[in-house]
């Protein structure tokens, strides 16, 4: 997905901003920019370095004067639809960071923040201020969760990740996550979706250190509104897939004994890389069950070691002696976001969080 990303930072983009800045201060040295941006190392810079020479460029070629340079970029990003919330345009909120962490910035740089999040999140950027400035930050992202915007609300639970993908870990909350709370709090119950993914995913960042702590809070939250319970649901995921008892009562998956398992095998002992693999049971209800059934594959990486993967297959309630039968195909087509490997493979089947069989096959170069 990243190597997707980058490829938005090309030449039309960057051309079409110096222009843009250019026609708001005459003085800017397009050509300059361009050139310095779009050097030898640019084809294999990856997203987030490429967004980092463009904010670089910006501090070397725009007014020395902060918040000159400021008023600068505000011009510029206007010309974009509000709401867009264009990853191509991170670039914004990442010149705050790299140019506007000073105290005497704070201010500026904070406003500046909040306006750049409808078009292009800030929620790498705020990282640095809340790792470097936590007590003062953390304030001001319980200001922005009470925010008319919904972008600026996201913002406010989104920046404060523990362990947001493609950002600094903020390892002050991986130990100690209780100031993130307060925030997730607030917004458990937002009218925006855009936010309460946000906060599942928060959840289940917090998940991966604290699942005792997460256990407690799905407890509290759950039941009383119908948008928190997704919350809830979503941000439990990690919980429910590593089979946490805890968890799995709360959404009333019965124990694991409730349900008999039978007749799980696999349609071929070897498939090639780019084939399918099939696999089959049946399972019945010894009396009535609500039922979460995934399988677990344990991939050959290019270490040669395996690490498991977990898909879903479906949740149920079944009755008293009501019986299910299941085929499962799972692709070995190579992808952008992951690659197959030769070797000794293995699907298990899971029910309520309880393995109950695995299966060996091979898997083959591709012919």
């Amino acid at each position: 997905m990243a190597d997707l990303l980058k490829n938005k930072y090309n030449y039309e983009l960057i051309h079409e901003l110096a222009l843009t800045i250019k026609s708001i201060h005459h003085s800017f040295q397009a050509d300059d920019f361009i050139n310095d941006i779009m050097d030898e190392t640019w084809e294999g810079l990856a997203l987030k370095a490429r967004m980092r020479q463009i904010a670089i460029n910006l501090g070397k070629y725009l007014p020395a004067d902060y918040e000159q340079a400021i008023n600068i970029l505000d011009k510029v990003i206007a010309g974009y639809p509000a709401g867009s919330n264009d990853f191509s345009l991170m670039y914004f909120p990442d010149f705050v960071e790299v140019y506007g962490q000073d105290d005497c910035h704070w201010d500026l740089s904070i406003a500046a923040l909040e306006r750049y999040t409808p078009f292009s999140s800030s929620e790498f950027a705020v990282r640095p201020f809340i790792i470097n400035h936590e007590e003062r930050m953390m304030s001001q992202m319980a200001v922005w969760a009470k925010h008319d915007n919904e972008h600026v609300r996201r913002l406010a639970s989104e920046g404060c990740r523990p362990q947001l993908p493609w950002g600094q870990a903020l390892i002050s909350f991986k130990k100690d996550p209780s100031s993130v709370l307060g925030i997730l709090e607030q917004l458990k119950a937002d009218s925006s979706l855009y936010v309460r993914k946000s906060v599942a995913n928060n959840l289940n960042d917090i998940s991966k250190t604290h699942p005792d702590l997460v256990a407690e809070i799905a407890r509290d939250w759950y039941g009383k509104n119908k948008d928190t319970d997704w919350i809830v649901k979503h941000g439990c995921r990690t919980l429910l897939k590593k089979g946490n008892r805890d968890v799995l009562s709360i959404f009333g998956f019965a124990d694991a004994d409730d349900v008999n398992v039978d007749g799980f095998t696999l349609d071929t002992a070897s498939i090639a890389i780019g084939e399918n693999i099939a696999f089959s049971f049946k399972i019945e209800a010894k009396k009535a069950a609500k039922v979460r059934l995934e399988y677990g594959i344990d991939y050959v990486k290019a270490s040669g070691k395996r690490n498991r993967k977990i898909f879903q297959i479906s949740e149920l309630s079944l009755k008293k002696n009501e019986e299910k039968t299941y085929t499962k195909t799972h692709s070995f087509v190579n992808r952008s976001t992951r690659k197959h490997y030769t070797g000794l493979h293995s699907v298990t089947l899971i029910v309520n969080g309880v393995e109950q069989g695995t299966l060996d096959f091979e898997v083959l170069a591709a012919e």
